[in-house]
């Protein structure tokens, strides 16, 4: 399991209609709300389809927080 926080910023595998490919975590659970950072549109979907389909963790929460 892929440890993944609210705050987050991911690379997915495959691109959102507007054509951005990196997406903020909104909400974590059974279920995450994510949000596009292209277009700003919010979506839900399963841990396991998120966990499937991310490329890599651009920036996590805690270097958020710290500024770096």
């Amino acid at each position: 399991m892929v440890q993944l926080n609210v705050g987050d910023i991911v690379r997915l595998r495959k691109p959102h209609p507007c054509g951005s490919l990196e997406w903020k975590i909104m909400r974590t659970g059974m279920d995450f709300r994510i949000q596009c950072l292209g277009c700003q549109h919010q979506a839900w979907i399963s841990r396991v389809k998120l966990e499937r389909n991310i490329k890599e963790i651009l920036q996590s929460a805690e270097e958020n927080e710290k500024g770096v």
